[in-house]
């Protein structure tokens, strides 16, 4: 299943980062954030499966595509979110997740997000934020391609999986601890 964003989708923002898991687990707790779909983008293969994509040859990043009223967060704030919650320093992995599948990716919809993901990037890299460059990608998003049904609100549905455990569960203890005043 594919969905064509227009140009114009200033109340969506889509993100890579790692398992799309991870971060639509994140990205649901926020104020103001509406819906959160898991899906791909950044590839040439059209309609791509999820065992496509894991094979590291379709170009396709696992990502999360967020609904959100600017009014209550806005795409800045979800940059902060998204910067604090993924290794944007590590090419093609984010911890056991290896492969060009798990990069770290900002698609944008318009001219007004790639200048405020540059912006993000280059005010983390002068507070040195991290030990390492930013290597996050900033690509004009073409198609967003929603991921099987089995993925959305995976980690709601499946709280029992040992990789969530791992993985999500700290992450979600971080937001709390992190950004309480995001979360309702």
């Amino acid at each position: 299943m594919q969905t064509n964003v227009t140009s114009h989708s200033k109340d969506l923002a889509t993100l890579a980062g790692g398992c799309f898991w991870c971060l639509e687990s994140i990205f649901a707790k926020l104020n103001g954030v509406t819906k959160v779909t898991s899906g791909y983008a950044g590839g040439s293969t059209v309609n791509p499966t999820y065992e496509e994509v894991c094979t590291g040859t379709t170009g396709h990043a696992e990502c999360i595509q967020i609904s959100h009223n600017p009014l209550q967060i806005t795409y800045g704030t979800l940059l902060e979110v998204f910067f604090a919650y993924h290794d944007p320093t590590t090419p093609n992995r984010q911890g056991n997740d290896i492969g060009t599948q798990y990069r770290s990716a900002i698609f944008a919809h318009d001219d007004t997000q790639t200048i405020t993901a540059n912006k993000t990037i280059d005010q983390l890299t002068d507070a040195q934020a991290f030990d390492k460059p930013i290597i996050t990608e900033i690509v004009k998003l073409d198609t967003f391609y929603i991921a099987e049904d089995y993925h959305q609100s995976y980690f709601i549905n499946n709280p029992n999986n040992p990789y969530c455990n791992a993985v999500i569960t700290p992450k979600l203890a971080k937001l709390r601890q992190k950004h309480l005043h995001l979360i309702s």
